[in-house]
């Protein structure tokens, strides 16, 4: 089984120990710790791997510089575990500042060049002091290029491309909270990105610049394992660190067709070295089917990792054998596989769960054009085959393209009238409608994402859809309920928000 590493850009501050059992297990993540604990002293930062080995979740974190530091020290902790285990990658591929935990993990920089590099990235971004935001839409590429370009200003630009129905806008954040209204009068799910650094739009050439001229010129190593740039749309050669990391800071990154392109050239598992799937979400959106691997989300990593090697060499095995030269020595009797034509995109699902319309599953990004004069919403591109949507899982139809009509939300309840047990039973009929599940299926404390797989565009749509039927309108933007978000703390925010509400 070909494996590809992917390495998670910005997210949230891993958890407090996180790392306690690899750092108990392998020398060489204890080794690696110490390493980018040594260079964070050097540059007046304090220990990384402390709060990452300790059983607490205290942090003594100061700023954005060691907010990545932690993130690097996971990425690249288990990338170790992955290695010691015997899991061998035919590609790295990190997500924006990810990549330079792809560099560090491939051995083309030292971990102390790798941290100094990041911090300096950070400082520099850090010193442009630029009022920029990032927004994810729940489409594809080529709508969130053309709503951006609608409003036609040099820096709000498409940043990212991470999944069919996934991408991100960069710029300033006057013009994002426009361009959020436009998305959300067509229908489309939005949320603001929690980054410190908004990146990947031209207004970011200053802070390039300024990378550029005073960040140190570090050595640059041959490596051991290939590295894909989603950005570059190629491999990493000889290109130098501090260039590869300046150049990234304007320019978009393509995620969805560099996951395209690696497993049409034959990869066929994904691991995330990361707290929670991220980018393997990406890949699952991207190529349904695909194996991915996310061991320090599972209860037991290290079993985890152990059985994808195992599910290796059963495959590997297998394909030895029918591969194997026949009797009359006329070569391979059976080819396993053929890998698909570059150009090939997987089959995506009918139905947006997004918006719960129907809408094409194109071969090829759909163009989209919007009037310029109103955000009223867009017809949906025809589509290369009718469909329609039903309330249970989609089927295709012969029946034109067919979008429900929104549902005014019921009158808000007396307060009087929200105990904990109605507001959970209403949860579970307004969940379980808009993801196809039967209600009795939705256990109040299943982990959203974690347990039922509903990520957080969904979850945004969602909590918009609560605060509508409780007249809530301040838990759209309440973002701990995206995090580790259950039933039954949603039910608890809504009954304590309302009461709230009705003794004012």
């Amino acid at each position: 089984m070909d494996s590809v590493f992917v390495m998670p850009g910005t997210v949230a501050a891993p958890r407090g120990g996180i790392l306690c059992d690899l750092h108990n297990r392998y020398e060489t993540v204890r080794e690696t710790l110490s390493r980018i604990d040594k260079a964070a002293r050097e540059m007046g930062l304090p220990n990384i791997s402390t709060r990452l080995v300790e059983q607490n979740e205290t942090s003594d974190r100061r700023g954005p510089e060691v907010q990545y530091l932690e993130i690097f020290a996971v990425s690249i902790a288990t990338h170790h575990m992955l290695i010691a285990e015997g899991v061998k990658p035919v590609a790295i591929v990190g997500q924006s500042i990810g990549e330079l935990w792809a560099l560090a993990a491939a051995g083309h920089l030292s971990v102390e060049d790798a941290a100094r590099l990041a911090v300096a990235r950070s400082q520099v971004l850090t010193q442009q002091g630029w009022g920029g935001k990032m927004l994810a839409v729940g489409v594809d590429g080529r709508r969130a290029e053309s709503l951006a370009e609608l409003i036609n200003h040099p820096h709000l630009v498409l940043a990212c491309e991470n999944a069919p129905r996934q991408s991100v806008i960069s710029g300033p954040e006057a013009l994002i909270e426009h361009v959020e209204r436009v998305a959300d009068a067509l229908g489309w799910p939005s949320l603001q990105l929690d980054v410190p650094h908004p990146t990947h739009t031209p207004a970011m050439a200053q802070a390039a610049r300024a990378l550029r001229e005073t960040a140190p010129r570090v050595p640059y190593g041959a490596g051991r394992w290939r590295v894909r740039s989603p950005w570059m749309g190629r491999d990493v050669g000889d290109d130098d660190p501090v260039d590869l990391v300046a150049g990234a800071l304007t320019a978009r990154v393509r995620m969805l067709h560099t996951i395209r392109e690696l497993h049409a050239a034959g990869a066929d598992a994904f691991v995330e070295c990361g707290e929670w799937p991220v980018v393997t979400k990406f890949v699952e959106a991207s190529i349904p089917g695909v194996q991915c691997v996310v061991p320090l989300s599972e209860s037991d990593p290290i079993e985890a990792v152990r059985a994808l090697v195992a599910d290796s060499t059963d495959v590997g095995t297998f394909r030895s054998r029918l591969a194997a030269p026949s009797s009359n020595g006329d070569g391979p009797v059976v080819r396993v596989s053929e890998p698909a034509p570059a150009g090939a995109v997987a089959t995506l699902p009918v139905a947006d769960l997004l918006t719960r319309t129907a809408v094409p599953a194109p071969a090829a990004p759909v163009s989209y054009v919007a009037p310029v004069s109103a955000p009223a919403p867009a017809a949906p591109a025809p589509p290369a085959a009718p469909v329609a949507v039903a309330p249970a899982p989609p089927a295709v139809v012969a029946a034109p393209v067919t979008v429900a009509p929104t549902v005014a939300p019921a009158a808000s309840p007396s307060p009087a009238g929200l105990d904990y047990d109605t507001v959970l039973t209403e949860l579970r009929t307004l969940y379980g409608d808009f993801l196809g599940y039967p209600p009795d299926l939705l256990g109040e404390d299943d982990g959203l994402e974690a347990d039922l797989g509903v990520e957080s565009l969904k979850q945004v749509a969602l909590l918009g859809r609560v605060s509508d039927r409780f007249d809530l309108p301040d838990l759209r933007s309440d973002s701990s309920l995206l995090t580790a978000g259950t039933l039954r703390r949603i039910a608890e925010t809504v009954v304590r928000a309302r009461t709230e509400a009705a003794g004012r």
